[in-house]
């Protein structure tokens, strides 16, 4: 497959914070999730990906192309919805648009209103009089006018109501309809994630701890519940994010099966007990166990 973004070893140290060494690859076709909690680093990731931020170290490759030589090609290529919708507030949006579009080579009038139309975005109204939602929407409309074969987007439903997330959402999914294009989104909403994404990366304090294919990471990944007052010695150090309480122990592992035939006499005689788990109690986990 053909990778539409790759980053190699990238690093960027601030005063109290360091993106340290992340590497990621993203093929034509698919939808990224970015997650992790606030402060992992997710929006510093994307804002070297937009060459936004000049970092230390470290190689950025989108469409087999760099920022050295060919940042215009690039950024001709990309669809941005950043954290903040940053917008001239006393002007309209139909302003907007012409005013964005100069910067454009494909740019597409009417693709543009079409999208308005359907997000229920009045072109005559003040950016001002827009809710934050209808903000992310224009911001959507604006990105997506000029058919980019990459969208990204940091942190876009965060904030907005189940109706407005989903819709959202369905978009990204009818963008990668066309084979050729992808979309990187950060997000700290498992659960959007979960919904549509096909490669899943985790970042915890500016390192990536995890980073595979959406069903392989839930296939691999287990809830193992141990009954009370039995302690399993095949388990030890082979749990993450372990809780205790008054029925037993729980905890999360990735090493399932290596496990399966060691700890099928305690599954047989109900001791433990296996469960599917979810990209929300995996992020959970491995920040409990970073920490």
């Amino acid at each position: 497959m053909e990778n539409i973004l790759e980053i190699s070893n990238l690093r960027k140290e601030y005063k109290e914070f360091t993106l340290n060494n992340v590497s990621l690859t993203l093929p034509r076709g698919y939808i990224m999730g970015l997650i992790g909690p606030n402060g992992a680093g997710k929006s510093t990731t994307i804002k070297a990906i937009m060459n936004l931020i000049n970092c230390d170290s470290g190689r950025i490759k989108l469409f087999g192309l760099d920022y050295e030589n060919s940042e215009e090609d690039i950024k001709n290529k990309i669809g941005y919805v950043g954290e903040e919708q940053f917008f001239y507030e006393d002007m309209n949006v139909k302003w907007m648009e012409k005013f964005i579009s100069q910067h454009y080579r494909q740019w597409n009038r009417d693709e543009f209103y079409a999208l308005l139309e359907r997000f229920n975005v009045s072109p005559t109204k003040k950016v001002k009089e827009l809710s934050k939602g209808m903000r992310v929407k224009l911001s959507l409309a604006l990105a997506l006018a000029h058919n980019p074969e990459l969208l990204i987007l940091d942190e876009p439903t965060s904030g907005l109501d189940p109706v407005i997330r989903s819709e959202i959402l369905s978009i990204l999914l009818e963008v990668i309809q066309d084979e050729n294009k992808s979309v990187l989104f950060s997000t700290h909403i498992t659960e959007d994630v979960e919904k549509i994404a096909d490669y899943v990366t985790y970042l915890i304090d500016g390192k990536i701890v995890l980073s595979s294919q959406k069903d392989e990471l839930l296939e691999k990944w287990k809830t193992i519940h141990i009954k009370n007052g039995y302690e399993i010695k095949e388990l030890n150090n082979k749990l993450v994010g372990i809780e205790k309480n008054f029925f037993g122990v729980t905890g999360l592992t990735d090493k399932y099966e290596e496990l399966k035939s060691t700890i099928k006499p305690y599954i047989e005689k109900d001791i433990v007990r296996i469960e599917n788990t979810s990209i929300d109690q995996i992020l959970i986990s491995l920040v409990k166990g970073e920490k």
